[in-house]
């Protein structure tokens, strides 16, 4: 199994705004002290989830501050810095490092498609502007372009290249690249938790758990225990809510931050536009997959 000092159970985790659309540091804090209390040892801030399109540098920067403070060494921090713009993503990689991150979250460089030359060069540069290790994000739907496995085997000759964070639908080119490298493999859909850990995954970064940190955790302890029935039966019964978050035509901050509000914990309430908030059905539905999933577990 990939061995990384990044965690095994990871949140994606939402950016809270206040009602007028401000970052919310304080929100953000408890949010995150929750994750961790409950199973979270590791935090990726302003990815996808965090609605990095529509946050500033400084509040990026911010975030990290904030939520290092708040966890106080109990579990990692890792913060997205991919851009369309290489410039730009060192950038926030530099700030991001002496803002105390412990690890950066990087895609392919989105909308102008670049070759996978290019895309390597990209990530290969991020990598030598700081001391932390990057964890490379491959989720064509958005990026519009996919980080080849041969492009993966290339960067991983990269020393602080340690990670990859899984979303391209391709299980035979994964596993293809963890049988060549040392890469700590992440799935990044929730679905996928305990098939990739089983293969020899690393762990998760779940957009799911913002809501039930402790459902995500119990799959992977429960196969770290050998009771491989009880670990399907845990990635099973967390099902019906991961569709209903990542499958029904809304963004998972969207359903992610209204599940939130309609639990009264912190981290629900407004998304910034163009994401709009979930209507009152949707939170029904979200609200009784939720429920059940608790009562089962």
């Amino acid at each position: 199994m990939s061995n990384t000092n990044l965690g095994r159970a990871l949140c994606a985790m939402v950016t809270p705004f206040t009602g007028t659309g401000a970052l919310d540091l304080d929100a953000a804090q408890k949010l995150a002290d929750r994750l961790v209390t409950e199973g979270c040892d590791g935090l990726v801030l302003s990815g996808t989830t965090g609605e990095s399109p529509t946050t500033s540098d400084t509040e990026k920067t911010e975030l990290v501050r904030a939520v290092r403070e708040a966890v106080d060494g109990r579990a990692s921090v890792l913060t997205g810095v991919g851009t369309s713009d290489t410039r730009h993503t060192l950038d926030l990689a530099r700030a991001a490092e002496r803002a105390g991150a412990d690890g950066l979250l990087a895609t392919a460089p989105a909308y102008s498609r670049p070759p996978q030359d290019a895309i390597a060069a990209h990530l290969w540069a991020l990598a030598d502007a700081t001391e932390l290790p990057v964890m490379v994000y491959d989720i064509p739907a958005r990026t519009g372009v996919r980080i080849e496995p041969d492009t993966l085997l290339r960067l991983a000759a990269h020393p602080r290249i340690a990670a990859v964070k899984d979303c391209a639908y391709d299980l035979l080119g994964t596993q293809k690249v963890m049988a060549a490298t040392d890469l700590a493999y992440y799935t990044g859909c929730d679905e996928y938790v305990l098939a990739l850990y089983a293969l020899g995954g690393a762990g998760y970064v779940s957009t799911v758990a913002n809501a039930v940190p402790g459902a995500f955790r119990a799959i992977i302890d429960a196969y770290d225990a050998g009771d491989t029935a009880l670990a399907a039966r845990h990635q099973q019964l967390t099902i019906p809510l991961t569709e209903l978050m990542m499958s029904a035509g809304l963004p998972g901050a969207v359903t992610a931050k209204a599940l939130l509000a309609d639990l009264s914990l912190p981290g629900g309430g407004p998304v910034r536009a163009p994401l709009l908030p979930a209507d009152a059905p949707t939170v029904t539905r979200l609200r009784a997959a939720h429920d059940a999933l608790v009562s089962a577990a």
